[in-house]
């Protein structure tokens, strides 16, 4: 049989079990058990425990759980809200004013949380009470909270990266490296739609309030935290003090006693934020490890190498085949959450990719990128369902005042792929002695 022919018929089964609704590893590792057993004469039960195995005993993974800790002892703490309060008085002059703290809030929160749809409840929960009671416009400020909320998973420490780096066996403080300017760029695009739409309609926008210097200044303490704790975990990680690993335990440790010192640390929120962080980590474990065994499998069918030489076969140019692939995600993205995006793709894209010249430090932040995009389609957009959870209004609402910010993220894809130096920059600055 041929290996297009096993291709269709493994990619036929599992589209018939996802659209059942089973769930997405079950789905996985039914197709991978699948293809092991009627396409090779391989041990199915010893090949899936090896892989279930070898995926979850990581070294590197074990900065995920840790980090995804941290992103909930900070959501259930007092944190976001002190962050909010330290921002206000320092972007009411701007047009637009205090809408973007939710883009900034979002940009600080996400660099310590990792997550999109943790950023998104925490920023959504201080920012989205006293907006409305200020008189903001509904639409934009539930837009900017939606796309701001995707910051969660570009700028660094990103759980999705992690996933990512593991995936293709990529460095993980070089993947966290690539998203740095990225995310400064998208935070600008999303705060510069915000002046242009404030511009276009000052009578939608509540009169400047006014704050005092010490007013001000008493704001920056508030902000010193979350601030604090970013450049602590960026600094041991870029200086070699410590592996992504280390740092994601650093970031646990202060989170727990930032949460602390304000006195928003009790047994409930502690305890409610690691039995949140292990049913997550728990989730994304299961979706690597039945992506890892179907890896195995289509490496046994020779699945990869058969589609890397159809698509060299094409003769597709390298911008021909992003295209392909911006499309194949885009539309993956209205059904699939970002973790299973990644990894149920990198086994057979990553070989295609790597074959048409592609960075693969830059592949994962265009991916993430996608991801982002994909955290805001319906029908399943998690910060969509997020925001519907806490407003009551319709996810499909939500969505089409989020597409002014959608664009923002498309122009942010368009500008790394014209330019990849954005995203490659910094890391081979940084880490120039070990690329060479």
């Amino acid at each position: 049989m041929s290996i297009v022919l096993i291709a269709l018929i493994m990619l036929v089964l599992m589209t018939v079990l996802l659209l059942m609704g089973i769930w997405i590893p079950a789905g996985v590792a039914l197709t991978a058990w699948f293809g092991l057993e009627f396409f090779s004469n391989k041990d199915t039960l010893q090949n899936l425990a090896n892989a279930w195995w070898n995926s979850s005993s990581s070294y590197t993974l074990a900065s995920l759980p840790l980090f995804v800790w941290m992103g909930e002892i900070l959501f259930r703490t007092k944190l976001s809200e002190q962050m909010f309060n330290g921002l206000s008085p320092w972007l009411n002059w701007l047009p637009g004013r205090l809408m973007h703290v939710n883009i900034l809030g979002c940009g600080i929160f996400g660099s310590v949380s990792g997550s999109s749809a943790a950023t998104c409840a925490t920023i959504a929960k201080s920012a989205l009470p006293e907006l409305m009671k200020r008189g903001y416009d509904e639409k934009t400020t539930l837009g900017s909270l939606s796309c701001a909320g995707t910051l969660g998973i570009l700028i660094p420490p990103s759980i999705t990266m992690v996933v990512y780096a593991v995936a293709a066996d990529q460095s993980i403080i070089r993947v966290f490296l690539a998203g740095f300017i990225p995310g400064a760029i998208l935070m600008a695009l999303f705060s510069g739609y915000i002046i242009v739409w404030a511009l276009m309609n000052p009578e939608k926008t509540p009169p400047a309030e006014k704050y005092t210097l010490q007013q001000r200044i008493h704001s920056i303490g508030q902000l010193m935290p979350c601030t604090g704790l970013i450049i602590f975990i960026t600094w041991v990680m870029l200086k070699g003090y410590s592996t992504a690993t280390e740092a994601a335990a650093y970031g646990v440790v202060g989170s727990l006693i930032l949460a602390a010192m304000g006195r928003s640390l009790t047994w409930e929120n502690f305890w409610g934020s690691l039995l949140s962080a292990t049913r997550l980590n728990a989730m994304i474990l299961f979706v690597l490890g039945a992506t890892s065994f179907l890896s195995i499998v289509m490496s046994y069918t020779g699945i990869p190498r058969g589609l890397a030489e159809w698509v060299s076969s094409m003769h597709l140019s390298p911008w021909a085949l992003i295209a392909v692939l911006t499309i194949i995600y885009i539309l993956l993205g209205t059904a699939l959450d970002g973790i299973s995006m990644i990894a149920l793709t990198t086994v057979t894209v990553l070989p295609m990719v790597q074959a048409a010249g592609f960075d693969l430090v830059w592949f994962g932040i265009f991916i993430v990128l996608l991801v982002e995009i994909a955290e805001v389609t319906p029908p399943v957009g998690f910060n969509l369902f997020v925001l519907q959870s806490m407003t009551g209004k319709d996810s499909n609402y939500i969505a089409k005042v989020s597409f002014p910010f959608f664009l923002m993220m498309v122009i942010a894809v368009g500008l790394i792929t014209v330019w990849p130096e954005i995203v490659t920059w910094l890391p081979d600055y940084v880490m120039q002695k070990e690329v060479k």
